[in-house]
């Protein structure tokens, strides 16, 4: 199986953050779509180095934990999920860690 990370900061450029409701509607049309046969989402924060704030930045993140198997349309589920997110939220990125993995449920 694939394991992938995907994580996805809330806060909104130029003012604004994705609200719990705006979240969960976004699982409901996006990610359980696109991984129906489950997934696993938890609270983390994101830290990153910034030329514009002068340090580091932090956001609230979210992070979609996915094991799944290697069907020729994967890579496509997981660019589908990061395009949807980046433009319904104006986010510049959604970060991805994959890793191959043993895995049963």
């Amino acid at each position: 199986m694939l394991v992938a990370e995907l994580f996805f900061g809330r806060k909104i450029k130029g003012g604004g953050f994705v609200s719990d409701a705006l979240w969960e509607k976004f699982v409901r049309e996006v990610i359980t779509a696109n991984f129906p046969d489950g997934y696993t989402v938890f609270d983390g924060v994101g830290g990153w180095r910034t030329t514009e704030a002068g340090g580091t930045a932090r956001d609230p993140t979210k992070i979609l934990l996915a094991a799944a198997d290697r069907a020729p349309d994967l890579a496509g589920r997981l660019q589908t999920v990061i395009d949807a997110y980046r433009t319904r939220f104006h986010q510049q990125s959604v970060g991805l860690i994959t890793r191959d993995s043993c895995a049963a449920f």
